[in-house]
């Protein structure tokens, strides 16, 4: 067992070490000064995903709203995976696919940052977020994997993290969801 461990510890250790070498740095440096930019016009960070990505959207807009390492004012977040009543409502009357896009469409406006996390970058109502968020000129930032082949031309920052295993890309989410937070509250205090 103790050998199981030690090869999974080196797998994470592994795929820290190709992300410092990639291009996923200058990518996370632009994704936080796009959300530092959204805050500072009043704008706000609105995050969405499926299944573990929910509790990282969850998570990530917790650490904005409440704190991350220090005490300061919040900013505004909000994860549209957190409200099961209106979830299930939209999935119910307008099908699963939309439950990310419609919320975006009643409450995003221009000067918000669209966070969208999704370890297959495949998800349907993910996709129509970034689309709905596209039509109201709301900027998208995706955090996927390199599993993920396609090149959007409507996200304006897509950060592939390089993993391949679910469980691995979520590591890399939530380290890269982290970095940016502590980022944002460093250049904004």
């Amino acid at each position: 067992m103790k050998k199981k461990i030690i090869s999974k510890i080196e797998d994470a250790q592994n795929n820290l070490n190709i992300f410092k070498n990639s291009i996923c740095i200058s990518q996370i440096e632009s994704a936080a000064k796009l959300c530092i930019n959204s805050i500072k016009k009043g704008g706000k960070i609105i995050f969405c995903g499926n299944g573990g990505s929910a509790s990282d959207s969850d998570h990530l807009s917790a650490e904005l709203v409440g704190r991350y390492l220090k005490n300061r004012k919040p900013y505004a977040s909000v994860s549209l995976a957190s409200n099961l009543s209106t979830i299930t409502a939209i999935a119910n009357d307008f099908g699963y696919e939309n439950v990310f896009s419609r919320q975006l469409e009643g409450i995003g406006n221009r000067q918000d940052i669209l966070f969208a996390i999704s370890t297959s970058g495949k998800s349907k109502n993910i996709l129509k977020a970034i689309k709905s968020a596209n039509n109201k000129k709301i900027k998208v930032i995706f955090l996927n994997s390199i599993q993920n082949k396609k090149k959007n031309k409507t996200i304006n920052i897509d950060i592939k993290v390089p993993a391949k295993r679910v469980d691995r890309i979520q590591e890399l989410h939530i380290f890269v969801g982290h970095l940016i937070c502590e980022i944002i509250e460093k250049k904004i205090g």
